[in-house]
């Protein structure tokens, strides 16, 4: 059927990544008893039988917008694309078990290259514990594609964590610290942008920024959080990886929990690298924390009465509570005012890009 040429269409940039999602998504059904939880989450959940609950997610990473090769060894891109894709099985209190890799490359690319991609692959498989069973290759006409779809396992008699279970008083937590990838690739794109306008320019001492910049080249999938969770006898009741900004992951927990929420300024988790930066570039540590992305940590609540549970596990900082009021989302900051919070985190889709 040929397209009417007086139909009024709707860009993307109105409806953004999730709006986008659900307006294609909407009308499917579940129509198998073994899909425990569909679209809408970190993972989807399958259980055959009685078996234990398989985990699986999805996700593609694309030259030019994911990642700059200007500054991104291929080794790296390899370890990284896995990380971030295991960080959603993670995401679900689940453990990653094996992925698939599927690349589109354009013929620029040497067979050199690509097994340096594989190389950092199999070193983030290796650290993980977790197999390569399989994928795809084919051919593109701009640049790198990466696609992995990453397996993870929940015991039969464990339910999966999502963005939905928060409530009122609950305990907001959040691993790691948050920000220093964020000033990792701002470091960077500032390096390679004062190169292309001076090529002969000495090369700069990274020395001062190694910290921040590891984090943005070679983030970690926070298993070591979900063992240590396991460990101590904690569920949480909601969940979801910092992989947007810490504004955009509390929107989602908001969103689907249906709850308000308090933070704290003075108990986020900012390396003093990440406050370096900040003041080198002139900009704000917390905002960094706030809406940087890719920091790959993880953010989730826990009931009131686990809190002396949750102090045991080593990396994890209680930054605010759920509230019942579903409007109230505010930081309080370190002069003890209320400001709302905005997802300001990176979405795909923008006007800008």
């Amino acid at each position: 059927m040929f397209e009417d040429k007086n139909t009024s269409l709707t860009p993307l940039t109105d409806l953004g990544e999730f709006g986008l999602i659900k307006t294609l998504t909407q009308q499917f059904k579940v129509n198998q008893s073994s899909t425990r939880l569909g679209i809408g989450d970190d993972a989807a959940v399958l259980q055959f039988g009685s078996d234990a609950r398989t985990v699986i997610s999805t996700d593609m990473l694309v030259e030019g917008i994911h990642f700059d090769l200007g500054f991104m060894p291929m080794k790296h891109l390899g370890y990284k694309s896995v990380m971030v894709n295991v960080s959603d099985i993670c995401a679900m209190n689940a453990i990653p078990t094996q992925i698939t890799v599927s690349i589109a490359c354009s013929n620029r690319f040497s067979l050199e290259a690509l097994k340096e991609l594989y190389e950092g692959i199999d070193i983030a498989c290796s650290a993980l514990g977790i197999d390569l069973i399989g994928g795809d290759t084919t051919s593109s006409l701009s640049g790198l594609v990466i696609s992995i779809t990453a397996i993870g396992s929940l015991d039969k008699d464990s339910a999966p964590v999502t963005r939905q279970g928060a409530k009122p008083t609950d305990l907001i937590c959040v691993t790691g610290d948050l920000g220093a990838a964020y000033a990792g690739l701002q470091i960077l794109l500032r390096e390679q942008a004062i190169f292309k306008e001076n090529p002969e320019a000495p090369n700069p001492d990274l020395t001062p920024y190694e910290y921040a910049i590891g984090k943005q080249l070679r983030p970690e999938a926070r298993v070591d959080i979900i063992n240590q969770l396991a460990a101590q006898g904690v569920i949480p009741t909601s969940m979801i990886d910092i992989s947007d900004g810490l504004s955009s992951e509390l929107e989602h927990i908001h969103q689907q929990s249906k709850v308000g929420y308090k933070i704290f300024e003075h108990k986020l988790p900012i390396d003093p690298v990440t406050i370096s930066i900040s003041n080198e570039l002139n900009t704000n540590a917390t905002v960094m924390a706030l809406n940087g992305g890719e920091d790959y940590q993880l953010l989730f609540t826990i009931p009131l009465d686990q809190h002396e549970l949750v102090k045991n596990i080593n990396g994890v900082s209680i930054i605010g509570h759920i509230v019942a009021e579903i409007d109230t989302k505010v930081m309080i900051t370190s002069q003890e005012t209320e400001i709302p919070i905005k997802r300001d985190g990176w979405q795909v889709f923008t006007k800008d890009e």
